[in-house]
């Protein structure tokens, strides 16, 4: 408790008692955009997160026996 005590003396003496509130408003209104800001992120994520992809991928090509030859004879 006399730490706390101490440092608010301390912002007392350099800030002056007129600039206080506008230092506390400035203050508050920073913590409360942060908290929105970091709920939007996790919204955003969580909703990332549940989303079923639109799109599926290629199939993958399929090598039989008869065109592996092919490519060998192909090749000689």
């Amino acid at each position: 408790m006399p730490e706390i005590l101490l440092v608010l003396a301390v912002i007392l003496i350099f800030f002056g008692a007129k600039k206080l509130p506008e230092l506390a408003k400035g203050m508050g209104q920073g913590i409360k955009e942060f908290k929105k800001a970091t709920r939007d992120v996790n919204n955003e994520l969580e909703r990332a997160m549940d989303d079923q992809p639109t799109h599926s991928p290629p199939p993958s090509p399929q090598i039989t026996e008869q065109s592996a030859g092919d490519e060998t004879k192909k090749d000689a």
